[in-house]
């Protein structure tokens, strides 16, 4: 019994060695077939920022299948798309892609994929149908392997593959402003004004209850106070005129500060709609200035007297209401340290007069006093000038004539008489 055990182990054994391997599925044939298109809308507006959805579809089949191939396992099917890397531009059309190529790494057949590339269409873009080309990279398993033998060593070779798959795009019609004028009346640092505006519809649709509005741009000195104007229908080439008020920082500087100026519109689809953004540019002068431009007047110590000064408006936009305030100090003083002055144009002057009174002990000099200016900006806001200069002098005492002298001294003679006459009177009454 232990005899007939043994052999039939040894039988079974010898069996198990001479079965055949199980082989493996392989492929013959076949390669990926990848298309793309725009997944969603398609459908874009002047200066929007937009996203343009991509659907990447590998739907390659392969031609002949294999089983009982050798032993090794086939690393990678013939359909895959490999190392698949994408990349869209706008071919000319008036769309800047913000976004450079893409890796997607591995697409199976069948394998779909999305990507989404950002995107600016330029507020100038014209309506109409547009092609952007899609660049397409990958590479796939192009040997073989269906007669590959028992081995160790698999050869495998790729193949490269670029693809160009256009994708079409369309640019709706809108509304489309551009500034045509700007006009800014005495607008200043650190006042308030008003900004006309000329504006045309260059879109290719008519806007009805359209309003226009202007908008601070970033943290530019110009700040609207009054930002919407309704204009109702804005019909395409249709020009209208805005007057908006505004004021500018005190930490502004002479120079062009930029506003944005959209339109709220509703559209033929009667959807409200807000335009594309136009920055213009708003010219700002210079805080408003004054200066003395007269010569200092004088004044002797221990009198009174009216002094002159001139005042210039050394600025670029008209002082209405003005009025001057002398700064009077130490030995100089005055009844009244206001003047009048009234509307002083850009380059105008205007001479104020001031009573003024030295003590008796000022010392001759030139004395240097403040001064400033009160006036009404051209909205009627109430402004102060920074403070800035006068010059008045004292002037010595002129010496006495000999005539004034000899009088003096004939006019203490006769005071001593008149005295000594009536020290005698006096003495004989008594």
């Amino acid at each position: 019994m232990k005899n007939y055990t043994t052999c039939a182990v040894l039988l079974l054994t010898a069996v198990l060695c001479v079965m055949p391997v199980l082989g493996q599925e392989k492929y013959l044939g076949g390669s990926p077939r990848v298309t793309a298109y725009i997944a969603g809308t398609n459908d874009f507006f002047p200066g929007e920022d937009a996203t343009i959805m991509v659907e990447i579809r590998n739907s390659g089949t392969e031609a002949v299948m294999f089983t009982d191939q050798g032993t090794l396992p086939q690393t990678d099917l013939p359909t895959t798309a490999k190392l698949v890397t994408v990349g869209l531009s706008s071919g000319g059309a008036p769309i800047n892609i913000t976004s450079g190529p893409l890796a997607l790494g591995d697409i199976p057949s069948p394998g779909v994929t999305t990507v989404s590339f950002p995107a600016k269409i330029t507020s100038d873009a014209d309506m109409g149908s547009y092609t952007l080309p899609l660049a397409v990279q990958y590479e796939y398993l192009s040997n073989s392997l269906a007669n590959q033998p028992t081995s160790d060593v698999v050869q495998s070779v790729y193949t490269p593959v670029n693809v160009t798959i256009p994708l079409t795009v369309m640019i709706q019609p809108v509304v489309h402003i551009h500034v045509l004028d700007v006009q800014a009346t005495d607008l200043a640092v650190g006042t308030e004004g008003y900004v006309n505006l000329t504006i045309e519809n260059t879109g290719y649709q008519d806007g009805t209850k359209a309003t226009v509005k202007i908008l601070q741009h970033g943290e530019s000195a110009i700040i609207p106070t009054d930002n919407s104007v309704y204009v109702g229908d804005f019909p395409q080439n249709g020009i209208v005129t805005c007057l908006y008020k505004v004021s500018v920082s005190n930490e502004a500087q002479q120079q062009t500060y930029p506003v944005d100026v959209e339109v709220i519109y509703t559209n033929s689809d009667g959807n409200i709609v807000t335009s594309a953004i136009d920055t213009v540019g708003i010219p700002v002068a210079g805080k408003l200035t004054f200066a003395v431009v007269s010569p200092p007047e004088a004044i002797t110590p221990g009198s009174d007297a009216v002094v002159n000064i001139t005042y210039k408006n050394t600025g670029a936009i008209m002082a209405h209401d003005a009025e001057a305030r002398l700064i009077l100090y130490g030995p100089l003083s005055g009844p009244d340290s206001l003047a009048y002055l009234g509307d002083l144009p850009p380059g105008g002057t205007v001479n104020a007069r001031y009573a003024i009174s030295a003590a008796e002990n000022t010392a001759p000099g030139t004395y240097t006093l403040n001064t400033e200016i009160r006036y009404r900006d051209d909205l009627d806001n109430s402004k102060v000038s920074d403070i800035f200069t006068a010059n008045v002098t004292v002037a010595p005492k002129p010496p006495a004539s000999p005539f004034v002298m000899v009088l003096e001294i004939a006019g203490i003679g006769i005071i001593a008489v008149i005295a000594g006459y009536a020290l005698i009177r006096a003495k004989r009454k008594q």
